[in-house]
């Protein structure tokens, strides 16, 4: 049960967004542009969404864990044993090395931002990451630390049934974050 009253229907941060749409337009032109708008960053949407879901897995947030894997299944062409993959263990996940070093990075991040060392951006380097890819990386992670917390800290509705997920990530992967919110009925 929600810690606050929130409207009925919108599972996860989609609450949050209708209780205060003032703080939603920021928070919805933020992950837009973090992780759908397209020429903002040299990774794909796939990879910006596996950034965002093992740090929501990480987080141990079960509503963006959940909904972002499902958008990142439908980025990677419905490949979700790779967002499967990467939840587990990304060390070992059929993504490049270059992603490997920049989701071991968001893992960093994740923990405290301080725990970002020179190595860690060096190993990024080596394996091909730009600067933009290091700070896209670094903030989606950063970000999505406070989406979850944002979203558990209140306490919000995270369905139990998988279908849900799946809607809500068809939807995001080609609408984007700007349209009209998933209700579930």
């Amino acid at each position: 049960m929600p810690h606050i009253a929130l409207p009925q229907g919108y599972p996860g941060i989609r609450s949050l967004f209708m209780y205060s749409p003032v703080t939603a337009a920021p928070l919805n032109d933020l992950v837009q542009t973090l992780l759908h708008e397209p020429g903002t960053s040299t990774l794909t949407p796939g990879e910006r969404e596996l950034i965002a879901t093992y740090t929501s897995s990480r987080n141990e947030c079960k509503y963006c864990a959940n909904t972002h894997g499902a958008i990142a299944k439908y980025q990677l062409d419905g490949n979700e044993d790779l967002v499967e993959q990467v939840k587990r263990d990304p060390a070992t996940a059929e993504v490049s090395d270059k992603m490997k070093a920049l989701l071991a990075i968001a893992g960093k991040v994740q923990q405290g931002g301080n725990k970002v060392q020179a190595e860690d951006i060096a190993a990024a380097r080596e394996q091909g990451a730009t600067d933009k890819e290091i700070h896209d990386a670094v903030l989606i992670a950063a970000a999505f630390c406070m989406f979850n917390r944002y979203v558990d800290g209140l306490a919000t509705w995270a369905p139990d049934d998988p279908a849900v997920y799946d809607a809500i990530g068809r939807q995001r992967a080609t609408e984007g974050y700007k349209t009209a919110p998933f209700v579930v009925k």
